[in-house]
């Protein structure tokens, strides 16, 4: 069955797979799930992610990053969803957790954190906060 909140259905397998302990996750691939792996790469919250080509839409493979068998992603939480978007403009973007994680945000510039969103000074839509 297609699911109506592919975002939502993305961070829910990331979540579901590191608290079982899995080392991967497959994922159908889109781009702007590319780009918050990419974020979230770059953020040290995932080792690495690979987009496998199937002859359809593609797969995005991520391996999960731990710290002994803890996983490094505490949690994820879905901010924007289909039935309820949420903008925030550059001086509303939320702290997560006072500065220790990551609201992800869609801003005109691309996928970026909210550090990168106040630096660059652009607001949009708040995706998801990470921790």
């Amino acid at each position: 069955m297609a699911s109506s909140d592919q975002i939502g259905d993305f961070l829910t397998r990331i979540r579901n797979a590191s608290m079982a302990g899995h080392r991967t996750v497959d994922i159908p691939a889109s781009n702007l799930k590319r780009e918050i792996c990419r974020v979230l790469l770059d953020n040290g919250f995932i080792r690495k992610f690979v987009i496998v080509e199937d002859g359809r839409q593609g797969i995005i493979k991520i391996l999960l990053k731990y710290n002994g068998r803890i996983p490094v992603i505490q949690g994820l939480e879905r901010v924007s969803s289909p039935g309820r978007r949420l903008y925030a403009g550059v001086e509303d973007i939320p702290r997560v957790i006072n500065g220790l994680g990551y609201a992800i945000l869609s801003t005109p510039k691309g996928v970026l954190t909210d550090k990168q969103s106040r630096e660059a000074n652009v607001g949009g839509e708040i995706l998801c906060k990470v921790w």
